[in-house]
């Protein structure tokens, strides 16, 4: 366990970065007796910090800048955080402990952290550079899109996860005259999170709605007009969608330049160690711009863990460090609640438990092995998801209920309060599996 503070409260922080990791740190630090007095934070953005994930309702026009805004500038000042937004960091020099900004500024530090995210990650194709090719990252994007939605024309979203469909239907729900097309390269929507089932009627869902998914789709290049402006897409088989702009939403890529200018150890992003302590001990790195034991994140819960462990770090506080740990995907596109985690895929050792209800639009699907809950999609009525991951996470047998289980935790439990009173257990589970069943006569169950 760690309890060696890596800055001293006479030490002066800097932070590279104002978004929601670096922002979090911050909340966390201020609350400590043992913090750093002078905490200096920079951001590359002229607005404060401000929550990214509520950029999909803002561009839709579900709700107003301001409330995606973390805390305002004041709120800084008194806790005694300076705060330089509208500044880049450009050059930092490790050996004297300097670094310098885009307007001139040097700043000295005793301790760095660098939390300076991520952006989209661009395909490596023809015409990429065209004017009217966008991301959706930051507040100046959802700017761009929401101009887009209601000049009207031809939109095409290069990314069929959650981010792209967000962006999709943000346009489509903004624009009067715009037409909205999602290219996903895999053969289904969020491949990552979904089975085929629940990505089926994910796209059935968007698809009424008005969106053209097309998944299988293979960007080979963009194809402009004499300005320079997007005007078409290419895919590999040959098809063509006319583009008045496209919106790259397909991964991330950190930001992790400054990290390898300066000599840090780098591979797809800079890489930390259990304590977020960089190969310099006086830098740190945070987030998305960060990698440990080969993965990067882009996923706020992994993120607020990393959060807690630099801040009790920082501070002297008692920690075990860093480590990766299951976690599931709770998601909202529009309305559409989805639950997963754990494998996308069954295997052949896999007891594949599902159910369908065709008429609410409910699916749900459990992979077992050797009566252990291993991965869970639900779609709609994700309600019962926490359960299942709890069960997971605990390992916990449930071959004895394994009739109930797709219908939850209270089903589960009468089955087991009934079993430790009944002298014929499996015969009780069993009158319960059949009243269960046929009181969903609208379902499929497989």
């Amino acid at each position: 366990m760690e309890t060696t503070s890596r800055c001293s409260p006479n030490d002066h922080l800097v932070i590279i970065g104002n978004g929601m990791a670096s922002h979090r740190l911050i909340e966390a630090l201020v609350k400590q007796p043992t913090r750093p007095q002078r905490i200096t934070v920079i951001g590359a953005e002229p607005t404060p910090a401000y929550n990214r994930i509520l950029l999909s309702p803002l561009l839709a026009g579900e709700m107003q800048q301001e409330a995606l805004t973390l805390r305002d500038t004041a709120w800084y000042a008194e806790q005694g955080v300076t705060l330089i937004l509208d500044e880049k960091v450009e050059t930092l020099d490790r050996a004297s402990q300097t670094l310098a900004t885009d307007s001139g500024r040097s700043l000295d530090y005793d301790h760095l952290i660098i939390a300076t995210g991520s952006r989209p990650a661009l395909p490596d194709v023809p015409g990429i550079e065209l004017e009217g090719v966008h991301g959706f990252r930051d507040l100046q994007d959802a700017a761009s899109l929401e101009a887009i939605a209601q000049r009207g024309g031809d939109a095409v979203v290069i990314g069929g996860g959650l981010l792209g469909l967000e962006a999709a239907e943000g346009l489509r729900k903004r624009g009067s005259d715009i037409k909205v097309s999602v290219l996903q390269r895999s053969e289904r929507l969020m491949n990552r999170q979904l089975d085929t089932t629940a990505a089926h009627l994910l796209k059935d869902t968007l698809t009424q709605r008005g969106l053209q998914i097309i998944t299988d789709a293979q960007v080979a290049r963009l194809e402009g007009d004499a300005q320079g402006r997007v005007v078409k897409v290419h895919l590999a088989d040959g098809r063509q969608l006319k583009a008045s702009s496209v919106i790259v939403a397909a991964g991330i890529t950190p930001n992790a330049e400054l990290g390898r200018q300066a000599g840090l150890r780098t591979d797809r992003a800079i890489v930390v160690d259990e304590w977020l302590t960089t190969s310099d001990p006086a830098v740190s790195a945070l987030g998305e711009c960060c990698q440990f034991e080969g993965t990067t994140y882009g996923l706020v819960e992994p993120i607020w863990r990393q959060v807690e462990v630099l801040a009790a770090t920082l501070c002297g506080m008692p920690t075990h460090g860093y480590a990766d740990t299951p976690s599931a995907t709770k998601l909202k596109i529009s309305g559409i609640a989805l639950y997963a985690f754990g494998p996308t895929e069954a295997s052949a050792e896999h007891d594949v438990l599902s159910y369908h209800d065709l008429e609410r639009g409910d699916y749900r699907r459990l992979l077992l092995r050797n009566g252990q809950i291993e991965g869970a999609v639900l779609y709609g009525d994700t309600s019962q998801g926490p359960w299942y991951f709890e069960q997971a996470l605990a390992g916990t047998h449930l071959n004895a209920y394994r009739q109930a289980l797709l219908f939850g935790g209270a089903d589960v439990e009468v089955l087991r309060e009934a079993s430790q009173h009944s002298p014929d257990s499996s015969e009780l589970s069993s009158k319960h599996s059949s009243s269960k069943h046929s009181s969903h006569t609208t379902s499929e169950a497989a």
